[in-house]
């Protein structure tokens, strides 16, 4: 099993989450964060520092899968976030040791 954790641009938190749906996955979670990353030091370099703000909006979207398709996953995020502009976000992959559906004690991948 595999976790999906990616930060997108907020304005495209919809978007993501419909052509997810498309996926054999149980479901995601989305929320609000603000951080900031190598498209914001850049900015620092050309910009006056006191009208920067020191942090963007995102939106992180977890999404647990089995391995077999976590490269649809990595792929629909990627299509879908691409704005071809820096800061569009990014990706990552981790692995899950075990899950448990709280509800009935159900475990393993094929609750993901």
């Amino acid at each position: 099993m595999k976790l999906v954790i990616a930060y997108i641009r907020s304005h495209k938190l919809d978007e993501a989450s419909r052509a997810l749906r498309a996926l054999p996955i149980t479901g995601m979670t989305a929320a609000a964060v603000r951080g900031w990353g190598q498209a914001r030091r850049e900015s620092m370099k050309t910009e006056h520092a006191s009208q920067v703000s020191d942090f963007d909006d995102y939106s992180r979207i977890e999404v647990a899968c089995s391995d077999a398709i976590v490269h649809q996953v990595v792929s629909v995020v990627e299509q879908v976030a691409y704005t071809g502009l820096s800061g569009d976000g990014k990706v990552y992959v981790m692995s899950i040791e075990e899950a448990v559906r709280i509800s009935t004690g159900e475990r393993g991948e094929n609750i993901c």
